[in-house]
């Protein structure tokens, strides 16, 4: 305090000085319409500027919080055109037997709920990649649901702790998915053989099928995993050899793996029952 009233006292006259400067200013101001509304103005603006620059820096340190919440609201808007596509193909095969089927039947209830976790690592350089994910136990996620991004199919959850989750990502040499052509259902399987993290291979599609470049690939719903209709990629490439009675296709994977930010975890409500009687019935298979 003593410091205080010795700094004070050696510069009382430029303080004065600049408390009569305040003063003048005030008296200009709020006594002159012209001055006072000049001075309103460009105290506007720069008030403004501050306060657009603090909304920024505020906004920068909220965006983890702003992605996590569009990244929930895209996963309910993602089931919801899910369950649409669902709807449809259930009405499709309703038109066929309405004897049996009823659209409006309540067993046609959608299985698939989707739940979006943010990656935290990734790989896509090694022969069997992984990856690992911000949701586990502790929101529902369980081994062996399916895993996919807006452009398509990811991977499969591994294994789970209570927050985190690691996931057998596509780009992996054990990772084999049910796939199907869409324009005319022929299905086969997809599977990558290392190497480039874009291009996977398209096997099981027989001869008598006429496969094309730009093909689109998707899941073919065998399983419980992944829903029907969700994308893979498309046909890069068709090869017819000699000694094979199945083409060699590439196919162009539609998601990025290098650039994956957020991911959906698909679980289906039907899988247990749907696994146990397959199991029940020796029906084994190694598609994902």
């Amino acid at each position: 305090m003593r410091n205080l009233f010795a700094f004070i006292y050696r510069f009382r006259a430029f303080l004065v000085f600049l408390l009569l400067e305040a003063l003048c200013v005030f008296l200009i101001v709020r006594y002159n319409t012209y001055q006072g509304a000049a001075f309103f103005n460009s105290a506007s603006r720069y008030v403004g500027q501050v306060l657009e620059f603090q909304s920024g820096v505020t906004d920068y340190f909220r965006l983890t919080g702003i992605n996590q919440t569009l990244a929930s609201e895209n996963a309910a808007l993602r089931q919801e055109l899910m369950q649409y596509r669902l709807a449809a193909l259930t009405d499709s095969t309703a038109a066929l037997d309405t004897t049996y089927f009823a659209p409006t039947d309540s067993s046609v209830a959608y299985p698939y709920h989707l739940m979006a976790g943010r990656v935290i690592n990734n790989s896509v350089r090694r022969m069997n990649n992984y990856l690992t994910i911000s949701k586990g136990t502790a929101d529902g996620v369980q081994p062996g649901m399916g895993v996919v991004a807006p452009e398509g199919v990811v991977g499969r959850v591994k294994t789970v702790s209570e927050h985190y989750a690691t996931v057998t990502s596509l780009l992996h040499s054990q990772m084999l998915i049910s796939a199907k052509l869409t324009k005319d259902e022929t299905f086969g399987t997809i599977k990558w053989q290392g190497g480039d993290y874009r291009t996977a291979l398209l096997d099981y599609i027989p001869l008598h099928v006429k496969p094309e470049e730009g093909d689109t690939v998707v899941t073919s719903g065998f399983n419980t995993v992944f829903p029907e209709g969700i994308m893979i990629g498309t046909i890069s490439s068709v090869e017819q050899e000699s000694d094979k009675s199945f083409y060699t296709i590439g196919v162009r994977l539609s998601v990025d793996f290098a650039q994956l930010s957020y991911v959906y975890v698909v679980e289906n409500t039907y899988r247990q029952e749907r696994d146990t009687l397959e199991q029940n019935a020796g029906i084994i298979t190694d598609e994902q």
